[in-house]
């Protein structure tokens, strides 16, 4: 096994840093024979968001006020056992835990614009409820003996 590929990138120029990444490995649940009995190829990944210094300050914040139901101490876990290898659990791993902090160091979007209603087409809607009640009106047996 060699060393991780290049950086995984969050956003830009803002990668996730090797060096405060924790890795735990152990037994994976579910189907693998003899194999799963003897490898440890389930990863959990750990990183500790509040102390980190890789992140601007601005994203920092925005990724612990959105993350703040995952957080453990300041530390966000992904875990990956879907493949028997543990390298590519560790690359799933990685990959997840870059994406996750993408979506939560996203900015805002942008406040919606309420837009009015065309006044044609609220007349339309108007005049065809009135349609509608004239036919139904018309449907009423007062008129017949």
């Amino acid at each position: 096994m060699g060393d991780m590929p290049a950086p995984y990138v969050i956003r830009g120029s803002v990668f996730l840093p090797e060096a405060e990444l924790m890795w735990r490995f152990s037994r994976s649940s579910g189907p693998g024979g003899q194999h799963v009995n003897t490898s440890d190829s389930q990863v959990e990944l750990r990183f500790d968001l509040a102390r980190t210094e890789a992140l601007p300050s601005v994203w920092k914040e925005r990724a612990l006020e959105r993350l703040a139901g995952r957080l453990v101490d300041g530390v966000v876990t992904v875990r990956a056992s879907e493949h028997r290898s543990q390298w590519r659990n560790r690359e799933t791993a990685a990959v997840r835990l870059a994406s996750l902090l993408a979506e939560a160091t996203a900015p805002p979007p942008k406040p919606r614009r309420p837009t009015r209603i065309p006044r044609g087409i609220n007349e339309r809607r108007l005049r065809e409820k009135k349609q509608r009640s004239e036919t139904k009106r018309g449907r009423t047996g007062r008129g017949w003996t």
